[in-house]
């Protein structure tokens, strides 16, 4: 590597991600780690970090301590998102990140996590898309729709509080979720979409980041096993997309658990992650989404270059 390494870290509703690399133009990545910690475990029911959710997002920041140390990344920055916002026993959390890192997590303002998660997923585009570019990022909280453009960056962004795991906690309980469950959790996706001030029908190019819509590229392409090469910068038609999705939602966990491309954490949550991806697409024009494997993690690391 040309420089020091930097280290970033994306704490999420579902997952906490690692990148450790040069924060180059081309983000040379030395390291790429995720592990699923459902940090958002009943938040939405309950108001507060459950204490086995805590445990498991220690025990991975425990393995990202090592390896930084390993790497010797100096350059740390950890960005916190949604269930560290909404959770009363944050400042556990918090001090449990600091003991282990040495750096205290930041809860991002909305508009900074936009500039972060547009930059990281459009900047490596080989392609130039036309514009103006929508980024949707679906977590396992909320779900950010960031529209600008390559060069100037985001003019608009909003977070909803509508997630992977929100959602399904909040309405699909049954195991595959009745139609009545689904009519339910799609009005409350698109009561979010009525009253966000980005509008997806607005989009020259529709780019989605994050878990659920890599999970769903590698449904898509009929991979028998997840392939990051594969899936990243994929462009998937809009009819694939939204097919692939009914059949997931009507599929049990169990039948899910055996498909090779889905990571058993996700097998319970893609549901409500799908329904949130199908429903953007449908308010938009274009024909097909684009997949970007880079997201806010990525701008993360790269927001250190200059640090």
């Amino acid at each position: 590597m040309s420089r020091a390494p930097v280290a970033a870290i994306d704490c999420g509703t579902n997952t906490i991600k690692l990148l450790i690399g040069d924060p180059g133009e081309n983000l040379e990545a030395a390291v790429r780690e995720m592990r699923m910690v459902r940090l958002g475990q009943d938040l939405d029911r309950t108001g507060r970090i459950a204490d086995e959710a805590l445990a498991r997002a220690f025990a991975a920041l425990d393995e990202y301590a090592a390896l930084i140390r390993a790497h010797g990344a100096r350059r740390v920055r950890f960005v916190a998102t949604s269930a560290t916002r909404d959770a009363s026993n944050a400042e556990a959390f918090t001090a449990g990140v600091r003991e282990r890192l040495g750096v205290e997590p930041e809860v991002v303002s909305g508009a900074e996590e936009a500039a972060l998660a547009f930059d990281g997923a459009v900047r490596h585009l080989r392609e130039q898309p036309a514009e103006p570019v929508l980024v949707v990022d679906i977590g396992g909280g909320s779900t950010e729709l960031i529209l600008g453009g390559v060069r100037t960056g985001p003019a608009a962004a909003h977070s909803m509080d509508i997630g992977s795991v929100r959602l399904h906690e909040r309405h699909l309980r049954s195991d595959p979720p009745t139609p009545d469950e689904v009519a339910a959790c799609l009005a409350d996706i698109d009561a979010h979409l009525d009253a966000c001030p980005v509008d997806p029908s607005a989009a020259g190019t529709v780019v989605g980041v994050a878990g659920t819509v890599t999970t769903l590229a590698a449904g898509a392409l009929r991979l028998s096993a997840y392939d990051r090469e594969a899936t990243d910068q994929a462009a998937l038609p809009v009819e694939v997309v939204h097919a692939l999705v009914d059949r997931l939602v009507a599929m049990p966990v169990a039948d899910r658990l055996a498909l090779g491309y889905l990571h058993p954490g996700r097998a319970d949550v893609i549901d409500a992650g799908g329904l949130i991806l199908s429903r953007v697409l449908r308010r938009s024009p274009v024909a097909a989404l684009v997949v970007s494997e880079s997201d806010i993690l990525d701008g993360i690391a790269w927001s250190l270059a200059g640090a």
